[in-house]
């Protein structure tokens, strides 16, 4: 009974790191797919947890202003004026920013959910590989 316990204490632990494992994963192949000739990526993020998050992503260095990033990952509602690239963890993000987001990664009902917007990778010159397009919306 004890060891049935500390099991279900520890499952919720167990899946969520298996959830970020996952997040990884697809932000990894997201940023080669986005900038597949370049070695860095220079990324401002506006959480602290984002900050642990993206660091595990091999080609994202964590910069500590906005004018110094190519791309702002957004995870929460903020007032950013900035025209650079931005790449959002919601949809209401993505509304938000709609004319400066390259597009999002979140979660709805349990699953992952990729969306790129066409117009914004033409004014950013951004091409996804072919595998990726069916994650191209004209508009939201």
């Amino acid at each position: 009974m004890k060891k049935l316990f500390i099991f279900l204490l520890f499952l919720p632990l167990l899946l969520s790191a298996s959830q970020q494992e996952y997040e990884i994963k697809i932000l990894s192949a997201i940023t080669d797919a986005l900038f597949p000739n370049t070695q860095v990526v220079k990324v401002w993020t506006d959480t602290p947890k984002s900050i642990l998050f993206l660091k595990n992503i091999q080609k994202m260095k964590l910069v500590s202003s906005i004018e110094e990033a190519e791309v702002l990952f957004l995870t929460k509602n903020n007032d950013i004026e900035s025209k650079k690239m931005k790449f959002v963890t919601s949809y209401q993000l993505l509304k938000r920013y709609k004319s400066s987001t390259l597009g999002g990664f979140y979660w709805k009902k349990g699953r992952p959910n990729i969306l790129f917007i066409k117009d914004n990778l033409i004014k950013y010159n951004k091409m996804l590989p072919e595998s990726m397009s069916k994650y191209i919306e004209d508009d939201l």
